[in-house]
């Protein structure tokens, strides 16, 4: 690597390695988390019809961005960092053992408690690694480099180890393989925790008088226990029967809900947040931009749903004799950002010398037309499916290979792009408004999956098509309107 290991705190590694385990077991499960739900229930699956398992799997991948936001909170007032991203992973590896034993009910309860333990780790960890260069700078962005390079090999490596259990062992030994590698993160984090120092130890929002910091802590481990047992009793009476829930009302639901939240916020900010008139034009900047993350989230994430049935149902996986495991084109994507990644931080870097680095919205705009190219891609690879073949994966590789040069266009600006155009009083609540997006990409994801009838294939050449014109459309409609939008970004437009 460009930047030697002494110039980075030793904490970063330990912080790298347990980011690389929890990614190999999110990623390891994700791999073959639908593909378990659809199976027949003889080959050891649940015998689920498409939308009703694409509906779970956007409900589970959304609720993992939602509670990111309780978990953050948690940290801040409870546990500190460091405590939250232990239990959290605590609570992950309990999830996925859970989902090792042969039950349905222990299927759901296992998803809930990853989502908790998810939602205390994912944002925590990544707080600490930025307390870790508490001066900023390059060392910073050369530090969070590393680790997203630990974040991408663990998802290569997860659908390989996980997907080939799954698929060919026993569904429940790739769950328990992911349980296994999550393991290994939380020993190597509590061996190597010292290196931490006092980033992340302790909370931060506590008050300098003892007593009122008191009190505020009580009150927040009051609230914390209430909504755990309101919690529990809710996933108790769905386990027993008391209960019954259909997955694709609540993602239609929840996808209400989360675009009613969003815009009564954001409304809510310019009418009564006492912002000047530039920020006010900044935040509708960011509702832009919001629109443009849950659109692009909304087709990204059929690889773990749609795209994920396709490569197992329709797509020719012979190689030499050896049939390859749907899950494991589900490294595809972490494969190409570990290649790609250094290429786009150069090329950014390269045209913002000659002063031609493109502006955020262009650069969502850049991610969401490659997203629609991708859907373009599987549009003829359907075609060649209606007509009764089976197609090479090359198909799906070209399409990941646009897709994830379409995250690496929008992904990482998103969050930089918040901290720019935010109103600095507003910054923590608007970041929340990014994995808000995601959530919500990630629900409508579930359901777009579901519109995929395997019994009505000659529709799904089509299907396609109108992912790619929505898509890639909004990602044309960004562009036309490029300079009103900077225009209104002003001097936060990056």
């Amino acid at each position: 690597m460009s930047v030697a290991a002494s110039q980075h705190p030793r904490g970063l590694y330990t912080l790298f390695f347990t980011e690389l385990w929890e990614r190999f077991s999110y990623y390891g499960m994700r791999a073959i988390l639908v593909l378990f739900m659809a199976a027949q229930v003889e080959s050891g699956g649940m015998g689920l019809d498409d939308p009703t398992a694409t509906a779970i799997y956007g409900l589970y991948t959304a609720a993992v961005y939602l509670f990111a936001l309780p978990g953050g909170w948690m940290a801040d007032r409870l546990l500190g960092a460091q405590q939250a991203v232990w239990y959290g992973g605590i609570i992950i590896a309990a999830g996925h053992f859970t989902m090792a034993i042969p039950s349905t009910a222990t299927f759901y309860v296992g998803l809930v408690l990853i989502v908790l333990g998810t939602g205390l780790l994912k944002p925590n960890i990544s707080a600490i690694v930025g307390e870790l260069y508490p001066e900023g700078g390059a060392r910073r962005d050369a530090g969070f480099s590393l680790f997203y390079m630990g974040i991408n090999i663990g998802a290569f490596l997860g659908p390989l180890v996980c997907g080939y259990l799954g698929e060919r062992v026993n569904w429940h030994y790739g769950f328990g393989a992911a349980g296994v590698g999550m393991v290994f993160g939380l020993i190597q984090y509590r061996l190597s925790a010292r290196y931490l120092g006092e980033s992340g130890r302790r909370p931060t929002a506590y008050s300098a008088d003892p007593a009122v910091d008191a009190g505020q802590r009580r009150k927040a481990w009051l609230a914390v226990g209430v909504a755990v047992a309101a919690l529990t009793l809710v996933v108790a009476s769905g386990v027993l029967g008391w209960l019954q829930f259909d997955p694709r009302s609540l993602a239609r639901g929840g996808t209400v809900l989360i675009v009613l939240v969003a815009v009564a916020f954001l409304a809510g900010l310019v009418l009564f947040g006492g912002l000047s008139r530039d920020e006010k034009r900044r935040i509708g900047v960011i509702a832009i931009l919001f629109v443009g993350a849950a659109m692009f989230w909304s087709g990204f994430e059929q690889a773990g749903s749609s795209l994920n049935l396709f490569a197992e149902r329709y797509t020719d996986r012979t190689l030499f004799g050896f049939t390859v495991p749907a899950s494991w084109l589900q490294s595809i994507n972490p494969l190409f950002i570990i290649t790609l990644a250094p290429f786009f931080a150069w090329l950014w870097v390269w045209l913002a010398q000659r002063n031609l680095d493109p502006s955020i919205p262009a650069k969502f705009a850049l991610g969401l037309i490659q997203l629609g190219l991708g859907f373009g891609v599987m549009a003829v690879a359907a075609s060649f499916v209606v007509a009764g073949e089976t197609v090479l994966p090359t198909w799906l590789i070209l399409t990941y290979l646009l897709h994830t040069t379409g995250e690496l266009c929008l992904s990482p600006v998103g969050l930089s792009a918040i901290t720019k155009l935010a109103p600095r009083r507003y910054v923590g609540q608007l970041m929340g408004i990014w994995f808000i997006a995601a959530a919500l990409g990630n629900l409508v994801a579930g359901l777009l999956a579901g519109r995929f009838d395997p019994q009505a294939i000659e529709q799904m050449p089509g299907l396609f098509n109108q992912i790619l014109i929505s898509t890639a459309g909004l990602g044309v409609l960004l562009l036309l309107f490029l300079k009103p939008i900077r225009r209104l970004a002003g001097s936060g437009r990056g």
